[in-house]
Parts: structure tokens; sequence; C-alpha cells
């Protein structure tokens, strides 16, 4: 394959995958190849990897005889998730405090100064760029286990964030104060190299996130 078909196919997997993760593309809605040529200006043999390469990491589901959908969402399946995200996500930050160096550090401090400045914004009523909260709310995550020293743990790792973010982003509202908290909490601890008190507020962290949003969930 030519270097403008990969170029071409990677932006089109990752303007799909996002309009799905941040709800322009329903859960549970048809994937019409027609119309996705047209949205996404891309070819059908483009379309159909893309749609596939989304299958099989769980944000579509390919199904004989009938076509591509947006994968659905139920309760259940946010709550394997979620758990699924203590388990990978608590093990790498514990990998990664441990190893972490000092570009990690660095690298940690900024991811964190950024989330505090947007949920600070947020706190006084400015909810324009939650995308952006988000985003920061990734890097900031990523940050923070980035040193785990493990490419599959990071890759398996994004794919669940990003199925949970798809949760959050259903419900997207901000659980104020308490998140500002505990992500300080985690940042204190990581840095501070207080490897169990990181591992207990991460899994604290994603709990209180699950709650927060089975509570707004009307699925």
């Amino acid at each position: 394959m030519s270097k403008s078909k990969n170029v071409v196919g990677a932006s089109t997997y990752q303007h799909i995958k996002r309009d799905i993760i941040f709800g322009r593309l329903a859960p549970g809605s048809k994937l019409k190849l027609d119309g996705l040529r047209e949205r996404y200006t891309a070819s059908m043999s483009t379309l159909r990897e893309t749609l596939n390469r989304l299958a099989s990491e769980g944000f579509v589901d390919a199904m004989d005889q009938r076509g591509f959908f947006v994968t659905p969402v139920s309760r259940e399946d946010l709550i394997e998730i979620a758990r699924l995200r203590i388990l990978l996500e608590c093990h790498a930050l514990e990998l990664s405090v441990a190893n972490g160096d000092t570009d990690w550090e660095g690298n940690l401090v900024a991811a964190h100064h950024k989330l505090h400045l947007m949920e600070q914004k947020m706190l006084e009523g400015d909810e324009s760029e939650k995308e952006n909260w988000k985003r920061y709310d990734w890097e900031f995550h990523l940050a923070l286990i980035q040193a785990c020293g493990s490419r599959n743990l990071l890759s398996l790792h994004s794919v669940l964030y990003d199925k949970y973010l798809r949760y959050q982003m259903l419900v997207l509202t901000h659980r104020g104060d308490e998140a500002v908290d505990e992500h300080k909490l985690m940042f204190d601890a990581a840095l501070g190299r207080n490897i169990e008190l990181a591992s207990q507020s991460l899994k604290s962290h994603v709990e209180n996130g699950l709650s927060h949003t089975l509570k707004h969930f009307n699925v």
C-alpha cells in the first residue's frame, strides 16, 4: 500500500473512531458505506478496512449479511470495562512509578498542569471545551503510566481507555472538586514514589467515576 493510502486510512480510522467515542455516531446505529464515503471522503476499500479494524477493537459490530453497526452500550459492559481498566492501569502505574526517570516526572508535571487549568475553568462554569478536557485527562493518565516499560500494556490500556471514555461522553458531566482532588492525589503519590498510594488512589478514582457514570446512564 502506498504512503498516501496509509495516511488516508489512518485519518479515516481516527475520524470514525473519534465520532464513535464522542457520540456523533450513536451506539447501535448502522454504518452505511455510501453515507460514510460521503461523510469521510474515503474509498469503499478504505472504509471496509477501517470498520474491520474498529470491529477487532470492539467499537464496531460486523454482522454477516447485515453490515456494520456501532457497538451498542450497556451497564454490564461499562462495569466490565471499568474493572479491566483498574486491573491494567493500576499495574501499569505501579511499574511506571517504580521505573520513571526525570523525563517521566517532567511530562507528568506538564500533563497535570494542563488538566488542572482546564478543570479550574470547568469549576468556574466554563464547559465550552469538554473535548479538550477529556483529551487532557487522557494525557494525564497516559503520563502516569508512560514509564511502565511495556508497549503491549500501553496499547491494551489505550483501547480500554477509549471504550471507557465513550461511556463518559454519553453522560458528559463533571464530578467537580472530587475529581480534581483525586487527580492531585494521584499526581502527588506518583511523584513521591508512593506506589501503594498511587495505585489505590487510581483505583478509587476509576470506581468513583464508574459510580457517577452509572448514576447518569439511562440505558
